[in-house]
């Protein structure tokens, strides 16, 4: 059986994602520039959270994905349909993002992949991926999304230069 989860939960740990992925690429250049661009129609369609300017004319789209639970089951939820009752596709494929962040919330454990290397070495294996479902309930409607579970040490084997990881301290700072 699928998990079902609110919106408003959805909502909830996609704020703390983004929070901590704007700390993360802060610490790898103190002197950058992030905006958020959640709510942004230029970006909403291209699958871009953030836009990451690290100066010199260097700006990087960044897709943001918050996990409540899944590092302490080693593995990424690659979104592959957004809303199966719409037919819509997921972020992992249709994402136009430089970057992936994806933040395990339960360790707050931040891993930036690379998107294009890791969904240019996923597509042809993702036969060897199962699917998993969730359903998020939106006031009356209720949407499907699937996704594949991809185990952390695959992708960190098969593509090591496109990951970056950090765990932030679990005691927030006072």
């Amino acid at each position: 059986m699928p998990r079902a989860y609110s919106m408003r939960g959805v909502m909830g740990a996609a704020d703390r994602a983004v929070s901590l992925a704007t700390d993360f690429l802060h610490l790898q250049a103190p002197a950058s520039l992030v905006h958020d661009v959640q709510v942004d129609p230029r970006f909403q369609h291209r699958g871009v959270d953030l836009l990451w300017d690290k100066g010199g004319g260097s700006v990087l789209g960044v897709e943001v994905k918050g996990d409540r639970q899944g590092k302490r089951r080693g593995n990424y939820f690659f979104e592959l349909i957004s809303n199966a009752e719409k037919d819509a596709p997921g972020c992992f494929l249709y994402s136009t993002a430089d970057l992936l962040i994806y933040v395990f919330l339960d360790v707050r454990e931040v891993h930036c992949l690379e998107l294009k290397p890791v969904r240019d070495w996923f597509m042809p294996n993702a036969k060897a991926y199962p699917l998993k479902s969730t359903k998020t309930r939106t006031g009356a409607n209720l949407y499907t999304t699937v996704g594949a579970i991809v185990p952390l040490r695959d992708v960190k084997e098969a593509v090591p230069h496109a990951l970056t990881t950090h765990r932030f301290s679990l005691t927030a700072p006072g």
